[in-house]
């Protein structure tokens, strides 16, 4: 399929919610493909459709030796047990910070032919689902860092050369929203 250019911290559409996939069709297989091609690509262990621009409620994942996507996706915390660990984003290049995140969760979904999935895995893919589930309700990695390292990421963040960069002109996008106004 497509390799995408990814948008970068700053661009509105990262902290737009994205809406419910209602058409489960060949735009969809197209998105997921492209999903995973630009987030391969990348080097990414997930990447989720507004981080291209694209305002639906799907991500892939990549992560240890688990591999697929899920759209629509919610998930279940279990257990009490949290993980602090180093966290990247593909929207916020070639910086990472320590980002507290639940240890064990049970995702659930469907797949881009609109069958139910459940996914559950390692602690790796446990910070991938809450990280990309979070990409889908406008949240980046960097709300979720405790005041101090958040104040030095902003900091660091807006003294990157890529910060401020225009977002890539797509004069149609080959993703619609399936005729629904946002």
């Amino acid at each position: 399929m497509s390799v995408l250019p990814v948008r970068l911290f700053g661009d509105p559409v990262l902290r737009t919610p994205a809406a419910e996939v209602t058409t489960f069709d060949a735009e969809l297989r197209k998105l997921v493909a492209d999903l995973t091609d630009t987030m391969h690509e990348e080097g990414g262990a997930g990447l989720a459709a507004p981080q291209l621009g694209v305002g639906l409620r799907v991500f892939t994942y990549d992560c240890d030796t688990f591999e697929g996507h899920l759209v629509n996706p919610t998930f279940d915390v279990v257990g009490d047990e949290e993980q602090l660990g180093p966290e990247g984003c593909l929207s916020i290049p070639g910086m990472r910070w320590e980002c507290r995140r639940h240890l064990h969760v049970v995702a659930r979904g469907w797949n881009m032919h609109g069958e139910p999935v459940v996914v559950e895995g390692s602690e790796m893919l446990a910070r991938c689902i809450q990280h990309e589930t979070d990409h889908l309700d406008g949240v980046l990695f960097v709300d979720r860092l405790d005041p101090e390292t958040r104040r030095q990421a902003l900091a660091e963040i807006r003294a990157a050369e890529w910060f401020g960069q225009q977002a890539p002109e797509v004069r149609v996008s080959p993703h619609p929203l399936f005729g629904k106004a946002r």
